[in-house]
């Protein structure tokens, strides 16, 4: 049975019908997917602590970033051991999936939502490993990864529409994100800014019912413990105001900081000549159990090293310590080759940044310096902001976590001037910034450009062209315009070759030189479009050939010209189909 029978099998056609027309069917939905996505992510998580208690013999009640008394030869060995079965897992498997293994906002920028399941559970199964061996990346990623595989799998058995599709890989990493951390508003939120790409109207009732609905089924499975912010917060002042936007900037400098050296760390492993690009995990899980002898912060997430270090307030050199080794381990993570984010990595990250820049200002000014636990928010929101490119989830992850509206001023200002300065100076969110490095330099977020790609050259050309011999004289071409209908003219060689351009109001200046050939006032002659040619590129060659229309060619080489396209042709229809999107964003 093939998949669309299978579909139609398994789903009626009335219940496909009433969720195509009906707005209640979508919100249905996103409730089905918040709620897979809680039990996904705890089922997840309960698999990555008991690996980490067996592997690490740890205690089950603490996270191993906390753990004292490790083992030192487990520290060493089980990194190393996770590198090498995601090794074994890469050499073996992603051959067969290499075009299946994108995420959520790879799939609603270019796929319109379609996001392959099979590659899903690899990349959640990697994240999964990486995680439970130790190494420095966060569950996050393979908790959305799942989370909205499953809910492109229910809106391709829904038959839903491309909007829809969208909206429903957003509900479900809303639904992830918001069961794994209790906070509902966050996980909304990191939906609109990081995965759908706009706050859009039609979509808000399905992405928060998903999310809610995910914070529920996980709240029955677990327990989410709010974080115990250290000191009364801080007061409303411009000395708080001003304090809080440095803490910002300086986790707006870091979170850059740690994407880049990210990348720096690729490069090196790539320069190991003898060490095969799949086996990279091995290396970075010795260097990672290294680091972990050091300090088992660099171990898993950082969970629990969060909440000690905001209960326990450590001194300078402890926190600059910490805070180095958890750099250099995240970094080294992904860039050798482990699989995870670096979602709960900033929010630690950020908090050691904020608490250490209250103990240097305590030094400074101690009547002036803000509370520790207004700083570390602060830089928790900041640093988030800055490497996801989510300032609003942030903010409301701050509030949700800590269950203290007052810590949630410093918030907005800290993470509202970390996203400038990444802006500014970066451009990019670490996930953006990833596709560029693979090549992919028309995504600059989850906004939907796929459907550009969709419409090319070979869609937009018209087929009334009228071709001409370039040997023909001015006199002779310009008794056919005097009709008036031409604009213009192609050029073809003997051999049937596109030769150039020739417009009508060429012809008329050259009308003294009426024995001249007519290729002598030929346009474009080396430019060309392909009919594959996405419009993107269509309208660059226009601007850049300064032209008002163009010639498409066959792409077999042969140089025969099978249509040409003008540029206001071209962008009468590109406005039409972004007017049409637009609609469907705002409207549903």
């Amino acid at each position: 049975m093939s998949q669309s029978r299978f579909v139609d099998a398994l789903v009626p056609q009335l219940l496909r019908r009433f969720f195509r027309r009906r707005e209640l069917g979508l919100l249905i939905a996103g409730v089905a997917s918040g709620a897979v996505s809680g039990l996904l992510v705890v089922g997840m998580a309960d698999i990555a602590h008991a690996m980490q208690v067996v592997l690490f013999d740890a205690s089950e009640a603490s996270d191993i970033s906390a753990a004292a008394n490790l083992s030192r030869w487990r520290t060493v060995l089980v990194p190393v051991a996770g590198g090498l079965l995601i090794a074994a897992s890469t050499v073996l498997l992603s051959r067969r999936l290499v075009s299946k293994l994108g995420d959520a906002i790879e799939a609603n920028a270019l796929y319109g939502g379609r996001l392959s399941f099979r590659g899903s559970l690899f990349i959640s199964g990697q994240t999964l490993v990486s995680n439970g061996f130790g190494g420095s990346v966060g569950l996050e990623a393979g908790f959305t990864q799942i989370a909205a595989a499953c809910s492109s799998l229910l809106g391709r058995a829904l038959s839903a529409r491309r909007s829809d599709m969208r909206l429903l890989v957003a509900c479900g990493a809303a639904g992830a994100i918001s069961a794994a951390f209790g906070a509902p508003l966050a996980g909304a939120f990191y939906a609109f800014e990081v995965v759908l790409g706009a706050y859009a109207t039609a979509g808000f009732v399905p992405v928060i019912a998903s999310s809610v609905t995910g914070t529920l089924v996980a709240r029955q499975l677990t327990t989410h413990a709010y974080l115990l912010v250290p000191g009364f917060p801080s007061a409303l002042s411009a000395e708080m105001i001003a304090q809080v936007a440095l803490v910002g900037a300086l986790c707006g400098l870091g979170s850059i900081l740690l994407m880049v050296g990210v990348s720096a760390i690729e490069r090196g492993f790539a320069r190991i000549q003898f060490l095969k690009p799949a086996y990279r995990p091995v290396l970075g899980g010795l260097c990672l159990g290294c680091l972990a002898l050091v300090s088992p912060v660099v171990l898993g997430a950082g969970h629990g090293a969060l909440q000690i270090s905001l209960v326990s307030n450590p001194g300078i050199v402890a926190l600059a310590i910490a805070l180095a080794l958890k750099t250099l381990a995240s970094a080294l993570s992904l860039g050798s080759g482990f699989r995870g984010g670096l979602f709960f990595a900033s929010l630690l990250l950020g908090a050691m940044v904020g608490q250490l820049y209250g103990h240097l200002g305590g030094l400074v000014a101690p009547a002036a310096v803000i509370q520790p636990g207004t700083s570390a928010m602060a830089g928790m929101a900041a640093f988030g902001a800055g490497v996801l490119g989510a300032p609003v989830a942030m903010i409301c992850l701050a509030l949700e976590t800590t269950g203290d509206f007052s810590v949630t001023v410093g918030a907005v200002v800290a993470a509202t001037i970390a996203t400038l300065i990444v802006r500014e100076l970066f451009g990019y969110s670490f996930a953006t910034w990833r596709f560029h490095l693979r090549g992919e330099d028309a995504i600059r977020g989850p906004h939907d450009i796929g459907w550009l790609r969709q419409i090319s050259a070979a869609m937009l050309m018209r087929h009334d062209f009228r071709a001409i011999a370039e040997t023909l004289p001015i006199a002779r071409v310009r008794d056919v315009l005097s009709s008036g209908r031409e604009k213009q003219f192609v050029l073809v060689t003997s051999e049937g070759r596109y030769a150039g351009m020739v417009l009508a109001a060429d012809l008329n200046v050259a009308a003294e030189r009426q024995d001249d050939l007519v290729s002598t006032v030929a346009r474009q002659a080396q430019t060309v479009l392909l009919p594959g040619t996405p419009v993107r590129e269509v309208m660059a060659t226009f601007t850049d050939a300064e032209a008002d229309v163009l010639a498409v060619v066959d792409a077999s080489g042969s140089g025969r010209v099978i249509g040409t396209l003008t540029e206001a042709h071209v962008l009468r229809k590109y406005g039409e189909e972004l007017e049409r999107r637009n609609r469907e964003l705002v409207f549903g």
